[in-house]
């Protein structure tokens, strides 16, 4: 695919530094993620005619995919590699194989408030009170650099948190005197603490005065023709380089979801499409999400200007809907919803009348145009692009727009909501996720625009983005009611075996009716844990009328007798 104008334009603003780059399909989403030490002369290798003429079929697929990119400059290579597994683990790109484990980079520590410090590798950085340093990119260099200080500052390598007089006999450290062995008092503790904070300053990078020994004695070894003790010295000093240079944490990355080129031309082709008197500035969808009738929960985001406004993002729990019932929970989702918003817009300095529209400008917002209409419609104005994303407004507004994640049934059931609410006025549509088609209020048809439309990208982000946000709401249930579980009590029961019973019963009560063989078709459950399960769950079981019939060996509850005492 030859680079659009798009593209070329953007590749003369890439400057010769090194950094990570991030290319986007057409959805906005980063599909893969590089590191360069020229960032002009890496992306634009991807849009070279002659690369296209390779055999490489991924290189081919990736270039094809690409609708747009962007670049983060960073100040050395070791630091564009840190930003680039960064980001590779956040946004996890089809395109891309290494650094998607959870792997860390070393990072070097020392806790200051152990009898006797010292410094060891780890690979996770915890609130414990000790002192950090990295993360380093070369994990050779900071081992060897490691080793270089601790002969350097005479530190202690020893396992043992506490040393005593019988590690020191084994010590290997200490027999080479590498180490000034505090654990058999050879030095004091204030002592050795001055020599520990000496490592510390070293790896903040108080290194020139040892650089200046390094490089002296390698002079001195060249000038013997000790080659190879030269070769080794010259090594120490690039670890040691590596090791105190300073880089920066990339804790967090630049964005979490990728936004689209121009959010504002895409919120005035929506309104143009649906026949809205204005683009829609604010957009609120929604999305239910269920696991078999179980942990019934919906999400609600909001959109201001074609980006997320995560401040206004809420999140609902069915309270009427008891079974599986898509429909009903939108509708008590859009009941609960705008019944409140409602009652606060009223509440306002300026509420209008529930018969009124509301809109910030004061206009209607008038009906969504039925099928058929769209070929009427006057081409989009060539309006001036808007560089700047006004402020949401502070005070409770309706949006102006709705958007459900599925098909008539979901839109018909909040229509019905509000129009009894009085707010039959607020445009609506519904966004089917076969061929993303729009549904209408009133329209036996939906309306098809395509996957390139701009129109459709941005409902397409307001719909994934509400059933991210559900999902995780009902995966924070589900690992809420896991963990406070009575299964916990049961002995030889893990994690997995316990999602595994809540994925195939739903909950503990259905647990307690289900047969031992039902219990048994579970992964991970054989005849005698099956049999042993059900034996907990019915000790703990609610107690039962003495005159009840009890259950067998294998779970099964006779049924009454005819005639006779019960």
């Amino acid at each position: 695919m030859p680079a659009t104008a798009h593209i070329r334009d953007k590749l003369s603003q890439v400057p010769h530094k090194p950094g990570v780059y991030l290319h986007k399909d057409r959805f906005g989403t980063v599909i893969y993620v590089g590191k360069a030490r020229d960032l002009r002369n890496r992306v634009s290798q991807y849009f070279h005619a002659s690369r296209r003429m390779g055999w490489d079929l991924k290189f081919n697929a990736l270039v094809d995919a690409i609708h747009d990119f962007d670049w983060h400059v960073v100040k050395s290579e070791p630091e564009s590699l840190l930003l680039e597994s960064r980001l590779i683990k956040d946004f996890k790109p089809r395109f891309n194989i290494d650094l998607r484990d959870d792997k860390q980079f070393l990072l070097l520590k020392v806790n200051l408030n152990d009898p006797i410090p010292r410094f060891v590798l780890t690979r996770l950085r915890k609130d414990d009170g000790c002192v950090y340093f990295g993360p380093f990119a070369h994990s050779g260099s900071v081992r060897r650099a490691l080793t270089l200080m601790r002969r350097r500052f005479h530190l202690r390598g020893c396992r043992p948190l506490t040393p005593g007089a019988a590690d020191h006999k084994h010590c290997l450290y200490g027999n080479l005197q590498h180490c000034t062995a505090p654990c058999i008092g050879n030095v004091t503790h204030d002592e050795y603490l001055a020599q520990v904070r000496a490592g510390i300053e070293f790896l903040q990078g108080s290194t020139e005065e040892l650089k200046a020994e390094l490089e002296a004695e390698m002079r001195k070894a060249s000038l013997n023709l000790e080659f190879e003790k030269a070769a080794q010295l010259r090594d120490a000093l690039e670890d040691m380089r590596r090791t105190t240079q300073d880089t920066e944490k990339f804790e967090r990355i630049p964005y979490k979801l990728p936004v689209a080129l121009n959010t504002e031309s895409d919120m005035r082709e929506l309104g143009r499409v649906l026949g809205l008197p204005k683009p829609p500035e604010r957009i609120e969808g929604f999305d239910i999400s269920n696991i078999s009738g179980t942990f019934m929960v919906a999400s609600m985001v909001s959109f201001w200007h074609g980006r997320p406004d995560r401040a206004n993002y809420r999140r609902f729990r069915m309270k009427t809907v008891t079974e599986q019932n898509d429909f009903a929970c939108m509708a008590e989702t859009i009941r609960r919803r705008y019944a409140r918003l409602k009652r606060e817009v009223e509440g306002g300095e300026e509420s209008q009348s529930a018969s009124e529209p509301v809109s910030e400008k004061g206009g209607a917002p008038g009906p969504i145009l039925p099928a058929g209409s769209l070929a009427n419609l006057p081409a989009p104005a060539k309006e001036p692009t808007v560089p700047w994303i006004p402020a949401p407004p502070v005070a409770p507004k309706l949006p102006d727009l709705i958007l459900i994640d599925g098909g008539k049934g979901q839109l018909n059931a909040a229509c019905e909501e509000l129009a009894a609410l009085g707010l039959g006025h607020v445009p609506v549509i519904g966004l089917a996720k076969e061929n993303e088609e729009i549904y209408r209020p009133g329209a036996s048809e939906p309306l098809v625009l395509g996957l390139d439309h701009n129109a459709v990208k941005l409902l397409q982000r307001v719909r994934d983005e509400s059933h991210r946000f559900a999902n995780t709401y009902n995966a924070q249930l589900r690992l809420k009611k896991i963990s406070e579980s009575l299964l916990d009590e049961f002995p030889g029961i893990g994690d997995a075996r316990k999602q595994a019973l809540l994925r195939k019963f739903g909950s503990v009560q259905r647990l307690r009716l289900a047969s031992i063989e039902q219990i048994e078709q579970v992964s991970g459950f054989g005849g005698t844990m099956a049999s042993e399960l059900k034996r907990f769950l019915d000790a703990r079981s609610e107690p039962a009328s003495p005159m009840a019939p009890r259950a067998d060996a294998r779970g099964r509850v006779p049924p009454p007798r005819s005639g006779g005492r019960p």
